[in-house]
């Protein structure tokens, strides 16, 4: 097929032109056919915790002003997908996975050029609701999805653009997760696979319900050894809820568990890899999660038309992370049996006595402890205005958390296998810490909100939203060990965000959809803390006094066509075409200025930045639901708006004298695809057995490090992935699946680093993360207790 050209910026202006106008003529011949045409509700209601926070504030989707996309827990397990990042990126819209970490359980998850990951350092811009609460980690807004059990996920929800109703972050989107219940999801399961990579899963689910009261259990395990060496990886979850449902109100009890221990160990030297495609470049980089999460949510309904609903939340994360890398201390040049640093200076432990220069490796150890706890509240209007149908949603929020930070710095030496001999891992437990890598700090963190979001029907076709957001974060950071007192810090950061959107209801098969929004995202404190050009700090270990940054404010315009159409044979079709545009004002970036891998640098604001694109999709089914199909197509233009000069001494075109490449508007930010396309059917062959696949294809991306565009891209790739079942019986079935079955050999993630320490005749700067060859699954369900 031809693919479409890049979306250029006149002709984005001239569509959401040509939309606005469709939209003024659609409200001036309303009056004129408002007699014959169908009504507005002749399309499905489709009702979603998707406009506010918390639950009861449904609307149908022909009334929400922007593009959403939503999936249920019968979806997730006909897709077979690992967890949610892995169901996302087959079937969502815009949605693209990078694996710059190298765990499958450690994605950096995209939309629409915004991303949401686990790793400190990214630039996050999505926001992620579990059970109406925010679990975005106070340190960097990151999103821990190991924490987030898919086999648990009843319902989700993808809200596109900067809506301010989901508060600070919600730069590129929002996703709204709700987890089962003993009434929504009742019956005793069992699932059970095993196949590649070591990997196997265990998971039981037990959910019932008698009169006013319900339960929910879920336990999984996961493990794996991992395709490349030394990548073992573990997780257990538990998720346990108490309900209790009545006539004018409902209250849910959480209580979820998790301990994982992930080993990521990152990009390699792409030279590397054509030798040893199993390689990492230095291990281990382990993650290890402990988190405990207590979740009390109540909704009371007055009457018909008004309800309350609150959330009480608790959460604590405990992390530790131990990453060996190579030491950037060399041996010194009067005395080369010791070491010293970039200034001469000799390199001492922490007894004051000199390291000798056979260390020749470090491990950066760091733990950090999060806990949090807030409250919500909404209220839900939906009495008529002047006999207008309308919908009021008012909402406040206090969060507030602190964060413990603590680090080590010990001096290793590197160690290499006969089996893994391109894969060099440091020794632990040397008991030689150097007292420059120490730091302990405290960081408080507060976030107040308030919103109001309103959607009146003007008409039985045309319906208008008004929303707006007040929100102030308040950071502090205190130096605990106190030979850092310049890191002592108080940040505020505070600012209202407006949104108006409008949909016009033309037919049953037409509605149209346009929004303008604003958003903000606040500094987080692992920027705070790296800011500074003068004094880089290595990710995520080392932070150093540094000067504020501006928050980030994002303004967001879309606009689209969707609709429903019944097709032959019991078929029905649901498509969305759209445009979209987001600006980012005072965007934050890592400039790295050194490390073999890029992580060490500091952030800085850079100006403005841009994504903007179109997004097409198809959703069919046929036969009586016998057969399923979807195809999608999103084309992205991501590019910086403001020319800066980049700190990236690892780039061959950088200035050999200050190591800075200079970065013009119109230059494509990196690590993004500019086109993605997703395809995939299910069908029902009778006698008990299903078949499906999808395809995803992702075109070319820069690397990171290579913001001015210089080198060539990363190149694209498309992956085919299979899935098969048979069911024996109502309660038992046998499931299959194997993954890029074309063993196609890709990267989805790259970045500039330096090879030369470790492999001196190695010059290539590329470093990526290689996708998984070909692998394959098969497992069990059972069915063992059904609730009539």
């Amino acid at each position: 097929m031809t693919m479409p050209r890049v979306l250029k910026f006149a002709r984005t202006r001239h569509a959401a032109l040509l939309l606005g106008c469709g939209l003024s003529f659609m409200v001036v011949a309303q009056t004129d056919e408002s007699q014959t045409a169908a009504p507005a509700n002749a399309l499905p209601t489709i009702n979603v915790t998707a406009v506010a926070p918390l639950p009861g504030a449904d609307l149908p989707r022909n009334l929400v002003p922007y593009n959403l996309q939503t999936a249920t827990s019968e979806e997730f397990e006909r897709a077979q997908a690992l967890d949610a990042t892995a169901f996302f990126d087959q079937r969502i819209s815009g949605v693209t996975l990078n694996s710059a970490q190298g765990n499958p359980l450690q994605p950096n998850l995209q939309f629409r050029g915004f991303t949401a990951t686990p790793l400190l350092g990214g630039a996050e811009g999505i926001s992620v609701y579990v059970d109406g609460v925010r679990v975005n980690e106070l340190f960097g807004d990151t999103v821990n999805w190991d924490l987030i059990p898919e086999e648990a996920m009843g319902q989700m929800a993808l809200l596109s653009g900067a809506n301010p109703v989901f508060g600070l972050n919600t730069l590129g989107a929002a996703i709204l997760i709700r987890t089962k219940d003993g009434f929504s999801d009742p019956g005793t399961r069992a699932e059970t696979y095993t196949g590649s990579f070591g990997r196997s899963e265990i998971t039981l689910e037990s959910g019932g319900n008698r009169g006013n009261w319900g339960y929910y259990l879920l336990v999984n395990h996961f493990e794996e050894d991992g395709w490349r060496d030394y990548s073992g990886s573990h997780l257990s979850d538990v998720l346990g809820v108490l309900s209790w449902r009545g006539e004018r109100g409902e209250a849910d009890l959480r209580v979820s568990h998790a301990k994982t221990a992930l080993t990521g160990n990152g990009t390699q030297s792409a030279a590397l890899l054509e030798l040893a495609p199993d390689s990492v470049f230095t291990a281990p980089d382990r993650t290890r999660n402990d988190y405990l999460g207590v979740t009390l949510q109540g909704t009371f309904h007055v009457d018909d038309a008004t309800s309350l609903s609150a959330t009480a939340f608790t959460r604590r994360v405990d992390t530790q992370s131990y990453n060996g890398d190579i030491s950037e201390f060399t041996p010194c040049d009067d005395d080369g049996a010791v070491l010293c640093d970039d200034s001469g200076s000799l390199v001492s432990d922490q007894h004051g006595n000199p390291v000798a220069s056979s260390y020749d490796a470090v491990n950066h150890i760091g733990t950090r402890q999060q806990h949090g706890k807030g409250v919500s509240l909404q209220a839900v209007f939906k009495q008529p205005v002047f006999g207008l149908q309308n919908q009021l949603v008012a909402g406040v929020d206090l969060n507030h958390g602190t964060i413990d930070y603590h680090s080590e710095l010990e001096a290793s030496m590197l160690a290499r296998s006969a089996a893994a001999p391109f894969s060099p891992y440091t020794l632990a437990g040397t008991d030689v810490f150097l007292p420059e890598g120490a730091l302990a700090v405290r960081i408080d963190v507060s976030n107040r909100g308030m919103f109001l979001t309103d959607t009146l029907s003007l008409t039985e076709r045309l319906a208008l939203t008004l929303s707006g957001r007040y929100n102030r974060t308040h950071t502090t950071i205190a130096d605990l060990g106190g030979n850092h007192p310049d890191l002592d810090g108080d940040h505020a950061f505070h600012r209202f965000n407006p949104s108006i959107g409008a949909t016009y209801q033309w037919s049953r098969a037409l509605n149209a959809y346009a929004s303008y929004s604003e958003s903000t995202r606040a500094p987080t404190p692992v920027e705070l803390t790296c800011a500074s050009p003068d004094a880089p700090c290595r990710l995520p270990n080392e932070f150093l006094a540094d000067p504020d940054l501006k928050q980030v404010v994002a303004t967001s315009i879309e606009a689209g066509l969707r609709g429903d159409i019944d097709v032959a044979k019991g078929g029905k079709l649901r498509w969305q075409a759209g445009l979209f545009r987001t600006t980012n004002r005072n965007d934050i970036v890592f400039q790295a200025t050194g490390g073999a891998l890029a992580n060490e640098g500091f952030f800085a604001n850079v100006g403005d930045t841009r994504r903007q694109g179109i997004e097409l999709s198809l959703d069919g089914s046929a036969f009586d639901q016998r057969l399923r199909w979807y195809a999608n197509v999103t084309q992205l233009d991501a590019t910086f708006r403001t020319s800066f000069s980049e700190i990236s001494v690892n780039n061959p075109y950088a200035d050999p004298d200050t190591g800075l490449i200079e970065v013009h508007v119109g230059d494509r930010i990196p690590s993004l695809p500019r086109r993605t396309i997703k395809f995939g059917v299910d069908g029902e062959l009778g006698a008990g057995f299903s078949v499906g696949g999808s395809l995803v294809y992702n075109s070319a991306q820069y690397l990171r490090g290579d913001e001015a565009n210089r080198l060539a891209p990363l190149g694209g790739f498309a992956r085919v992935d299979l899935r098969a079942s048979y069911r024996f019986s109502e309660h038992v079935a046998l499931f299959a699946r194997a993954d890029n079955v074309l063993n196609r050999r890709y990267a989805n993630f790259g970045t500039l680093g330096y090879a030369g320490g470790l492999y001196p005749n190695i010059s290539d700067p590329r470093f990526v993360s290689p996708g998984a060859p070909r692998a394959g699954w098969v497992g069990i369900s059972a069915e063992l207790i059904m609730q009539p």
